[in-house]
């Protein structure tokens, strides 16, 4: 995105019109009494006060969004799945689980409000209710404030559903007050998880009835009607799910579907869709829908970024930099798993493997996938354009420099001299074909999708599926699979086998696992059908892989030469004047019965390389480090700042401290 209107509102309507009220303005927000009166009355002003809250909670400068959770402020979410390895403090052992002492125990919640406007949870819902409590009393017209009082009741749902599905009931604060610890005269213990949903859903539904359909171009990226009634479905999605719904009460996928029902039809209404510009084939509309900004019909909730490099107004998505190669000027810090490079299905829409018309190896794992595959991901010799080289080739193959004393030992020679990507696979969704390395892809302004209409549809699909609409779930499971490009197969796109209601479910969680990769979602959903591990049976329901015990793995491209390992100094793929030691990846010239470059790839994969599974990622673990989840996680318990200054409050079942029990499931 090129001008960010709601972030630069911040920065550049204070300076203009606040002038020397921009004292009290910021003096409000450290005052727990204060109120300005000109926000309420003056519409532009008010505007403003809106937009310090979008810019309070939306990802900072730089940010590598797509894997980016609020609630930790980094990927460790993303890390505590299959998406990404690396040991966080969610995915490894602790001798006492369930302490709340122990960094394990999430602070997100943060501590007792004080004076300070430190962006914080209960802060920043503190002015929230500040504006809410105040809007109406001042002047204001209706066509004015009704929208920006829309964004806020969005923003507070939006808030408090992110504590609830870490924490379960939260204290909830609806007026301008303190919520937990201080001096305050009103001590606000923890509502009930119910409580919290239902009033996360009224404000939803506030924000809907108040907020347009659809703003103009000047305003992208704010919330919409639509908007609100996605984020509702979304709400009742999870609280239908295994994680809250134990008993599997129907009603409340009633509620879901019934919700998300409605979602769908607002956003149709107003022009939203899957996007679909460059046709379905080859998943081509799949890969443009990142690089359009303002009337993209894809995106429901978008984060705006810019390419800017004025300090005032900065704010790059750090997404491109963090997947592009070292040799390129990236970061190459985003590797993909083989775990979820085996989620994606063959072209017929079959599981790796399963399908008879495109069988399945690991030595030529990338041919005949669903075309999001390539999308999703580069592999060793698979194209990578750049604007400066439409035509690069990303290698990342490996050799041995001397004889191994056995097939254990790894190889120790590498192309990508300046580092590669720690699974040797890289993460490539979102990255703009058409970027720039001539400041390293500094300064990206490719916005993020938070949620796409694709959700939407699977958001439906799933709760479809809830209340025993097989075939409706089944067909908006198929509606983004055409939309992806897979082969139609008589209109079952691979979903022929899929008949009882935990068939439909597992469809359902694996198409999200395809689709929502590397969006931040797979934390959530993991964590909502309570799939880490079988303690609950649903691994088992679902036919899915428990990530409890789990050592997530790449690949390894390591050189041959007349069917053994090549061994050598000299890069065997690198021509020096004109000459590979063994073959030129890149070739000018391709050998004999080869036309095009997908030809040479599979003859370079058959006559040079062997495919091996590289299970030495996890860098910063000891081998034989697994995967360990705990119980525990599926509601965190409130960390010891928070809890030892408002022991009313009650702990969360399974954690320490605390002189009650809390039960989220109420």
């Amino acid at each position: 995105m090129k001008n960010i209107k709601i972030n630069i509102v911040l920065g550049a309507l204070l300076t203009m019109f606040l002038g020397s009220c921009s004292d009290d303005f910021l003096a409000e927000k450290e005052d727990l009494t204060g109120v300005n009166e000109q926000v309420y009355q003056e519409p532009i002003l008010g505007k403003a006060y809106v937009d310090y809250i979008y810019k309070s909670i939306l990802p900072a400068n730089n940010t590598a969004v797509f894997t980016y959770d609020l609630a930790v402020n980094s990927d460790d979410f993303c890390q505590t799945t299959d998406e990404l390895p690396g040991e966080v403090n969610w995915n490894k052992f602790w001798a006492k689980p369930g302490t709340n002492t122990d960094a394990n125990c999430l602070t997100y919640i943060g501590p007792p409000i004080n004076s300070s406007i430190a962006n914080t949870v209960y802060t920043r819902l503190r002015q929230i209710n500040l504006f809410l409590d105040n809007i109406d009393k001042y002047g204001m017209a209706e066509a004015d404030k009704n929208p920006l009082k829309g964004q806020m009741y969005f923003w507070r749902a939006w808030q408090y559903f992110d504590l609830v599905r870490i924490y379960g009931g939260v204290p909830l604060v609806l007026t301008a007050q303190s919520s937990i610890g201080g001096n305050q005269d009103i001590k606000t213990p923890r509502s009930s998880t119910s409580a919290c949903i239902e009033q996360i859903v009224a404000d939803l539904d506030m924000a809907k009835n108040l907020l347009p359909g659809k703003w103009d171009a000047t305003e992208w990226g704010r919330i919409t009607s639509g908007a609100a009634a996605a984020m509702k479905g979304r709400v009742l999605l999870t609280w239908a799910s295994p994680q809250f719904n134990r008993t599997d009460d129907v009603s409340r996928w009633q509620r879901a579907y019934d919700a998300n029902t409605e979602a769908k039809a607002l956003l149709e209404q107003n022009g939203f869709g899957l996007y679909n510009t460059g046709g379905f084939a080859n998943g081509a509309a799949w890969e443009n829908m990142w690089f359009a900004e303002a009337g993209n019909p894809e995106a429901v909730i978008v984060y705006g970024f810019n390419n800017t490099t004025s300090s005032n107004v900065l704010r790059n998505n750090g997404w491109e930099k963090a997947c592009r190669s070292k040799t390129l000027g990236g970061s190459g810090a985003i590797g993909a798993t083989k775990q979820i490079m085996d989620a994606f299905p063959m072209k017929d829409g079959k599981a790796p493997g399963v399908s008879t018309t495109y069988p399945y190896s690991l030595q030529t794992f990338y041919k005949n996938r669903d075309p999001r595959f390539y999308k999703s991901f580069v592999y060793n010799g698979a194209p990578w354009a750049y604007a400066e080289d439409a035509n690069f080739k990303q290698f990342t193959y490996y050799w041995h420099k001397t004889a191994p004393a056995n097939a254990t030992v790894l190889p120790t020679g590498f192309t990508e001299t300046l580092g590669t990507v720690n699974t040797n696979v890289y993460v490539r969704k979102g990255v703009n074909p058409k970027a720039s390395n001539a400041t390293n892809f500094q300064y990206s302004g490719t916005d993020y999708m938070e949620m796409r209409f694709a959700e939407v549809l699977l958001n439906l699909a799933e709760s479809a599926i809830g209340v025993n609409k097989l075939a409706e779930g089944k067909a908006l499971i198929a509606k983004v699979r055409e939309r992806a490009g897979i082969e139609s197969n008589g209109g079952t796109f691979g979903l022929d086998n899929v008949i009882t209601r935990d068939q439909h479910f597992a469809a359902a969680i694996n198409e999200r696992k395809v689709e929502l990769a590397y969006e931040s979602k797979r934390f959530w959903d993991l964590r909502r059908w309570m799939l880490f591990n079988d303690d609950f049976g649903t691994c088992t329901r679902l036919n899915q892989t428990p990530i409890h015990g789990m050592r997530r793995q790449g690949l390894f491209f390591i050189a041959q030469k007349n069917g053994a390992n090549y061994v050598g100094n000299a890069d065997p793929f690198l021509p020096v004047n004109g000459v590979a030691p063994v073959a030129d990846r890149n070739p000018a010239t391709y050998p004999a019965g080869i036309t095009t470059y997908d030809q040479y790839v599979d003859y370079f994969y058959t006559n040079y390389l062997k495919v091996v599974v590289k299970d030495n990622i996890e860098a910063s673990a000891t081998i034989p480090w697994t995967f360990t989840w705990y119980n525990q996680y599926y509601f965190f318990g409130l960390p010891a700042n928070a809890l030892n200054t408002a022991l009313y409050l009650g702990q969360t079942s399974g954690w320490s401290g605390g002189t009650s029990t809390f039960d989220p499931l109420q």
